[in-house]
């Protein structure tokens, strides 16, 4: 088969290039005791999309930095008794998607919510307010301020902040929720499953955000990871901050925070990847401790990946 990576049984055993700084662990305990400080002012909108068995909702969320957070939100209308929950992450500069999309999961007795990330493609506000560049992307957000100015930070913490919501839903038992999504919300699933690490199962496919260093050391800083260059180019073109740069980076790196997941995890991972290649979706997958299993797409990329949404539901099945 083709290799855009290192082999197969080296993927199984790397542990990532990127480097963690060395107070990670406090960092995002600092940022999770900010969390709990926001009064997240839950408002809840009927939506003028509606089906016979389900209630579909729009959610909003003060978040970290007083930003307000946009979620779609569906229940069934007919389930008995607290349930399982579903939270849905989507992929780079996207949205939360159609209504349509989360109906087989409510149509099992599971409430939904999907968030838009701040800045995004949805209706999440990003209220600014960080020195220095904002061109072209979110990863670099921040870089020029302080590590606690960081978007991804402010992103990973909204995820944790709207697991927590949902899990205080009178209908959903907070024993039995899970995460899920692609690309950047494979990535989200995993930050928030660290973050908030009563999150029973995961379902992260292809994930975006981990080890920022093995991307541009393998030329493929483009794509969704285009403005790790851009910000080199144009703010340290001879690179002589790079080890600051990536050790920064390192706090938003989900592959430093894996060892926080506690809940079973169900991976899926593509070989012919360039966007998010092969190496960086192992990093995060070889420091998971809790149990997992990865669904190895041997000739696949970033894109669809046959047979993974049914492998997905049977997973969640007995949530």
């Amino acid at each position: 088969m083709p290799v855009v990576d290192m082999p197969l049984e080296k993927l199984r055993v790397y542990q990532g290039t990127n480097p963690i700084p060395v107070d990670m662990d406090q960092y995002w305990d600092k940022a999770l005791a900010e969390m709990e400080q926001v009064d997240p002012q839950v408002v809840i909108e009927k939506s003028d999309f509606q089906v016979d068995f389900a209630e579909c909702n729009h959610l909003y969320f003060t978040g970290v930095g007083g930003a307000r957070i946009h979620a779609k939100y569906l229940k069934p209308k007919y389930a008995k008794g607290p349930h399982p929950a579903i939270l849905q992450f989507h992929g780079y500069s996207g949205g939360a998607g159609d209504w349509f999309d989360k109906l087989p999961y409510v149509a099992m007795g599971y409430t939904v919510v999907a968030m838009d990330c701040r800045g995004q493609g949805g209706y999440s506000e990003d209220l600014g307010g960080v020195r220095g560049t904002t061109f072209r992307g979110h990863i670099v957000r921040g870089l020029m301020d302080s590590p606690e100015k960081l978007l991804f930070r402010q992103i990973f913490l909204d995820t944790a902040q709207l697991a927590k919501i949902v899990m205080e839903f009178e209908e959903v038992d907070p024993d039995r929720v899970a995460a899920m999504g692609g690309s950047q919300g494979g990535g989200l699933t995993l930050a928030c499953a660290a973050l908030e690490p009563r999150i029973k199962k995961l379902v992260p496919m292809y994930p975006f955000l981990s080890d920022y260093k093995r991307v541009w050391d393998m030329d493929l800083d483009q794509n969704a990871y285009e403005e790790l260059r851009a910000y080199f180019r144009r703010y340290d073109p001879r690179h002589e901050r790079e080890d600051e740069i990536f050790t920064t980076l390192g706090y938003i790196d989900i592959q430093h925070l894996a060892k926080r997941i506690k809940g079973e995890v169900l991976m899926a991972i593509t070989l012919l990847d360039n966007i998010c290649p092969p190496s960086t979706q192992f990093a995060v997958y070889n420091k998971i401790q809790s149990k997992k299993e990865a669904a190895i797409y041997y000739d696949f990329g970033h894109e669809g990946l046959p047979e993974f949404a049914d492998m997905a539901l049977q997973f969640l099945k007995n949530l």
